[in-house]
C-alpha cells in the first residue's frame, strides 16, 4: 500500500481517526504523534516499514482529523486512556511503539501503566521534565494560572492563513531542516481550508494548555522504573531537549538505551530519516 486507509475509534464518546496501512499478519507497530502534529508525519516511516510491520498510526484527540474535545480534556490521563482504548479495541498487545515528543511521553506512561502490553519502545524526544508537577508552586497558584490560560485560550481563534503557501512557509520556519517536499507534505496533511479560502491548522488551540494535576517527577520516574520492555530514546543534537545519557535519564528505565543524531533537531525521524530507519530497524 502506498498510502493508509483510515478509520475511527471511540474514546470517552469522541470519535477518533488512525490510519491502518495493512499487512494485518505481520506483528503490529504502533507510531505516536506529537503535539499540535497528525498522524501523517510518520508516512514516510510507515513506507519504509510496512513490509514487516502491521502499523497503524492513530490522530490524537484534538489532532489531525480526530474530534476536538468539547471540554477541554487533553491532559496526560485521557491521552494514554485514548491509546489504551485503541490497543484494546485493535487487539495489538503486545504491540512495539515508535512515538515523538508528547506522544513519546504519553506512550511512556501507558508502558509503565501496561507493562506487558509492550514489546518494544522507540521515544523520540519526549522525556520533557516540564511535563512533572511543579513544587516550586502550590497548587492554588498552579489552579489559577490555568484558569487564566483557559480563560485566555477560549478567545484564541485558528491562525488563518491567505494561502496554502503561507502555512507552508511556517511549516518550514518551525523546522529549518525540511526539505520543500516535507514541508508541503506535512502542510497538505496538517490544514483545512476554511470556507473564505484561507487554511488554518487542523489542531484545537487547547492542546496548548498545561494540566494543572500531573504526575510528580517522582510518579513520572516510577511509572519509568515499571517499563519491562526495551527503550530507545532517541535525541537530536541540535534539539533544544537534553541528552538523556547526560543527565542520566536511563538510569530511571531498566533496559534502555540512547541514539543521538547529529544534524538533526526534534522531528529526528524527518530530519535523519534514513539513519534513523536504520537505527530504528535494527532495535525493533
Amino acid at each position: 500500500m502506498d498510502s493508509p486507509t483510515s478509520h475511527i475509534f471511540f474514546s470517552q464518546r469522541l470519535r477518533l481517526h488512525y490510519v491502518d496501512w495493512g499487512n494485518a499478519a505481520a506483528p503490529p507497530l504502533l507510531l505516536i504523534h506529537g503535539g499540535r502534529d497528525h498522524c501523517r508525519n510518520w508516512d514516510w516511516v510507515a513506507r519504509a516499514l510496512r513490509h514487516k510491520w502491521h502499523i497503524i498510526a492513530p490522530d490524537l484527540r484534538g489532532h489531525g482529523d480526530s474530534q476536538w474535545s468539547i471540554d477541554d480534556a487533553y491532559g496526560s490521563a485521557n491521552m494514554v486512556y485514548d491509546l489504551a482504548q485503541l490497543i484494546h479495541q485493535q487487539n495489538l498487545a503486545p504491540v512495539s511503539i515508535i512515538s515523538h515528543s508528547w506522544g513519546a511521553a504519553i506512550s511512556l506512561e501507558y508502558a509503565g501503566i501496561f507493562p506487558e502490553n509492550v514489546r518494544k519502545l522507540v521515544a523520540i524526544e519526549g522525556l520533557g521534565l516540564g511535563r512533572a508537577a511543579d513544587k516550586s508552586r502550590d497548587i492554588a497558584e498552579r489552579l489559577r494560572q490555568w484558569v487564566s490560560d483557559e480563560r485566555a485560550l477560549s478567545g484564541r481563534m485558528p491562525r488563518r492563513y491567505r494561502s496554502l503557501e503561507d502555512a507552508i512557509a511556517r511549516m518550514q520556519e518551525a523546522n529549518g531542516h525540511l526539505s520543500p517536499e516535507q514541508a508541503r507534505y506535512l502542510t497538505q496533511h496538517g490544514v483545512y481550508q476554511n470556507e473564505d479560502g484561507t487554511y488554518s491548522w487542523k489542531f484545537d488551540n487547547y492542546v496548548r494548555s498545561n494540566e494543572p494535576i500531573r504526575l510528580t517527577r517522582e510518579e513520572v520516574y516510577a511509572l519509568r522504573g515499571r517499563i519491562a520492555c526495551p527503550v530507545l530514546l532517541v535525541h537530536g543534537q541540535e534539539s533544544w531537549a537534553v541528552n538523556p545519557d547526560d543527565v542520566g535519564i536511563t538510569k530511571q528505565f531498566r533496559d534502555a538505551r540512547v541514539a543521538s543524531f547529529a544534524e538533526a533537531g526534534h522531528w529526528v525521524h524527518h530530519d535523519q530519516l534514513e539513519k534513523f530507519l536504520a537505527c530504528v530497524q535494527d532495535f525493533l
